[in-house]
């Protein structure tokens, strides 16, 4: 009997650590129990689960993802200049995390770019847009669905 393997129509649980160009960790399960997902079910980004279809239980790997196989290159657009009125009585700072609900009660998170008396820049880009990231996984267990 061959080993399962991931792919479409599997679960798998491993271990991960998310890391950055300069080697800060952005998240990890190393440390804590090991994560379980379904292929295709929105746990992770595509670009993710395609990185480790093929792997099987046992194997250990670091990965390189691009950043159009993770959270994409930063938009433009995204980048928005608010009137600096829409933030009274908020102390602002460049960094700062900001959430602002859309047309449809939808929170969306935004960074503090830039301001002054008269207006804020927001930036609305997934903070790790334009990253190339290092995948390192674990895989625990690969099970056929």
């Amino acid at each position: 009997m061959t080993e399962q393997r991931i792919g479409q129509n599997t679960q798998v649980t491993l271990h991960f650590a998310l890391r950055l160009e300069n080697g800060d960790t952005v998240d990890s399960t190393f440390d804590k129990s090991p994560a379980t997902f379904k292929v295709g079910d929105g746990s992770l980004l595509p670009g993710f689960e395609t990185a480790l279809f093929g792997f099987k239980a046992g194997d250990k790997r670091t990965l390189e993802i691009l950043p159009e196989n993770a959270f994409g290159q930063p938009n433009p657009q995204n980048v928005q200049i608010i009137p600096r009125s829409q933030f009274k009585d908020m102390e602002l700072s460049q960094g700062l995390l900001v959430i602002f609900n859309d047309a449809a009660n939808t929170e969306l998170p935004g960074v503090v770019k830039e301001f002054d008396d008269e207006q804020v820049t927001i930036d609305f880009n997934h903070p790790l847009a334009g990253k190339t990231l290092t995948f390192d996984v674990e895989i625990k267990d690969v099970q056929a669905l």
